[in-house]
């Protein structure tokens, strides 16, 4: 496979075909992208974090879910908007290149691998939890080890086979949370045999719909943005599905409802339902906790399963994401060359690379649980916020280009540019600026700032180092 090198910044083909020749192949069907993407919203940081939100947003927690999902959206759609007219696997990382330069591709797409890296140790930390308290007595590494033994080997196997993981996945979460909603409307609306409807007493419980006042909106503001990152790999799985462009725009025009049933819906169901300050809600969690409000025999275990599954999924994306972003910085010259090599249409070395650093991450969590695993988790911590923040900035300059220079390849279009882009960007630093408030937050805005100022100083002189002399 021939090495690229990082290009000077200038003026470079916005309107770019979709990668051409690339060795990776396109097992991934239009299922598998329709699942990945319904799935990819239901995540462990919702079935188990949100209670956290809850407690202190109260009932408002509903229109904290809403906000951020709204900021949500428009990201998305952004990113819809330069994937569907240049699918690539390296995503916003190729899109932040074309737009700003290498050196942005290149801070871009090592901040998330890292982000997803991690993020396979924190799984696989819970879902080994899970199964140690199902059979009491064996120890949390082999599931560890069982669980990264699994995912590797499947990623290191054609990409169907990620997909068919994420599809069966997905489905089962998907299942899960519609059962879990029509159950709750069913009680909401007191047609639940042996439930009686609580009418709005419990979003006026305790305190009013702002128990906290509007602190503890910003608070729950930032625990749901949390719930939502890992929506972007479907933008990287569709460049190796059979038809990329149609893929992406399918995944990004139903974000939307996604976003709205299964979040905030969830949400009021469970406030509506449950006085916010139940013990239960952050003790047993809040599906759980409404669900044995409901009656609903061994809610604890039924809820375990899903978590346990949703963990499992989140694992399998963040190696395949992860693998393909390396796979892409080092195919554009912004990474070590041996982990290049592509056989049978996978990239099996970044494979091998990506789970190796995960597990090597789950090993810190053991031995330095309070030093450097802490210190990993306040450096990813913004991580999403300043990806977001690039894919707004790449929007804006891409977007003007295709405009002026091939417009068909617009096939799906960012809502109200320039004005909604600029609204996205203001969203995404005032987040942040709330993240540096907060005594509990600011250090992961520190840690996360050294690591975007450390990747983006060594990217721009990788980039003047490529710059040809004049």
């Amino acid at each position: 496979m021939s090495q690229s090198t990082i290009t000077p910044p200038g003026p470079r083909p916005s309107a770019a075909a979709p990668e051409t020749g690339s060795p990776l192949g396109n097992g991934l069907k239009q299922r598998h992208l329709s699942m990945i993407a319904l799935g990819g919203v239901i995540g462990a940081g919702l079935f188990v974090g949100s209670g956290a939100g809850i407690a202190a947003a109260g009932p408002s927690i509903v229109l904290a879910y809403a906000v951020s999902g709204l900021l949500v959206m428009f990201v998305m759609r952004m990113l819809g908007e330069m994937s569907a007219a240049n699918p690539a696997s390296g995503s916003f990382s190729v899109h932040a290149e074309r737009a700003i330069g290498p050196w942005a591709g290149f801070t871009a797409g090592w901040m998330f691998w890292t982000l997803l890296c991690v993020g396979v140790a924190i799984e696989a930390i819970g879902a080994a939890h899970i199964m140690t308290g199902w059979f009491p007595g064996t120890p949390s590494w082999l599931w560890v080890l069982v669980f990264m033994a699994l995912f590797c080997g499947s990623n290191l196997g054609a990409v169907r086979n990620f997909g068919e993981f994420e599809f069966w996945f997905a489905a089962l979460k998907i299942g899960a949370i519609a059962l879990f909603l029509g159950l709750g409307v069913l009680a909401v609306l007191g047609l639940l045999p042996g439930t009686s409807s609580p009418g709005a007493a419990n979003l006026a419980h305790t305190g009013g719909f702002l128990p906290h006042g509007v602190d503890g909106l910003l608070v729950g503001v930032l625990a749901s943005v949390v719930a939502y990152g890992g929506l972007e790999t479907v933008t990287i799985a569709a460049a190796e599905s059979d038809d990329p462009v149609r893929g992406v725009a399918r995944a990004v025009r139903t974000t939307m409802w996604r976003i709205a049933v299964v979040y905030v819906g969830s949400m009021l169901v469970i406030v509506t339902l449950l006085p916010w300050n139940d013990p239960a809600v952050t003790g047993r969690g809040p599906y759980a906790a409404t669900l044995d409000h409901l009656g609903i025999p061994a809610a604890g275990q039924i809820m375990n399963v899903v978590i346990l599954a949703a963990l499992l999924s989140a694992m399998n994306a963040n190696i395949y994401g992860s693998s393909r972003m390396a796979h892409s910085l080092v195919s554009r010259g912004q990474g070590p060359r041996a982990l290049g090599k592509v056989s049978g249409g996978v990239p099996r070395r970044a494979v091998l690379a990506s789970c190796g650093f995960g597990f090597v991450t789950v090993l810190l969590s053991y031995w330095y649980p309070d030093t450097l695993f802490a210190w990993l988790l306040n450096m990813v911590g913004g991580v999403i916020l300043v990806v977001w923040g690039f894919i707004a900035v790449s929007q804006f300059v891409l977007r003007r280009r295709l405009d002026r220079e091939a417009p068909q390849k617009l096939t799906v279009r960012m809502w109200g540019f320039p004005y909604l882009t600029w609204v996205a960007l203001a969203g995404v630093a005032g987040v942040l600026v709330l993240m540096a408030a907060g005594e509990d937050t600011r250090t992961q805005v520190l840690f996360t700032g050294g690591l975007t100022v450390a990747l983006a100083a060594t990217g721009y002189l990788m980039q003047r180092r490529a710059a040809p002399r004049s």
